[in-house]
């Protein structure tokens, strides 16, 4: 589904952000990806999501060359990726349908479609008839369940998640954990960004580590990883 080939990204020209990144994500296959602050982790789900343009190398979705998308191009590419970030990035002032149901309204879904589609997916998340709140009288964890709602109305192929749990506490980053991989379970594809160790050693995912824009792998998460070579990596 997704393939990175000898990737790398510089905003620095003597410094790569990403050096050499080679990489191949399965359909169906959720992976964790963890490195330190500044390690590239960000950068990668960028390019995939062509917020950013590789400097050298290729990006295949789905066997298309997405760095060669026109600009134009590039909203058809996003129909089949769905994003979560860590600061939820939803509008505070609407209500929770409204931020969901954003997400079809772009693509001119007809209105029936989108109202039993986000009906859908905030039961998926938990939030089954929260529609009509306003963003501001939900919690933390659960502003974080609408953005996730958000990424998976439009029945992505793929899912990024970018430390989506960074802003929750230990039991809600659990929560939220869980939701991606029931999620995942129903075929979606998802990466999953994140530092958090404790996050990371409870599930036995496949685990990328980024350090110094390169990538090192373990096909079977942290328990896996030979001796504590990530702990000096990762921080």
């Amino acid at each position: 589904m997704l393939v990175l080939e000898d990737v790398y990204k510089f905003f620095r020209p003597d410094q790569p952000t990403l050096r050499g990144v080679d990489l191949k994500v399965e359909r169906g296959e959720f992976v964790f990806i963890t490195g330190p602050s500044g390690a590239g982790k960000s950068t990668l789900l960028k390019l995939v999501y062509r917020e950013l343009t590789v400097d050298e190398g290729r990006v295949l979705f789905c066997g298309r060359d997405i760095c060669r998308l026109t600009d134009k191009s590039i909203p058809f590419l996003r129909r089949n990726l769905g994003v979560v970030f860590q600061d939820f990035r939803i509008i505070d002032h609407w209500t929770v349908y409204e931020n969901v149901a954003v997400a079809l309204e772009i693509v001119s879904m007809p209105k029936r479609l989108i109202r039993s589609r986000v009906a859908e997916a905030l039961e998926r998340v938990g939030l089954a008839g929260r529609g009509p709140e306003l963003i501001t009288n939900l919690s933390g964890g659960e502003q974080q369940r609408v953005a996730v709602a958000r990424a998976i109305v439009p029945e992505p192929a793929l899912i990024l998640a970018d430390e989506p749990t960074g802003n929750l506490d230990p039991h809600l980053a659990i929560d939220i954990l869980t939701l991606f991989e029931e999620i995942n379970a129903t075929g979606t594809t998802v990466l999953f960004a994140t530092h958090d160790h404790s996050l990371i050693s409870k599930r036995d995912h496949r685990l990328i580590s980024i350090d110094e824009g390169r990538v090192l792998e373990s096909q079977q998460g942290l328990k896996h990883w030979p001796g504590s070579g990530i702990h000096t990596m990762t921080g």
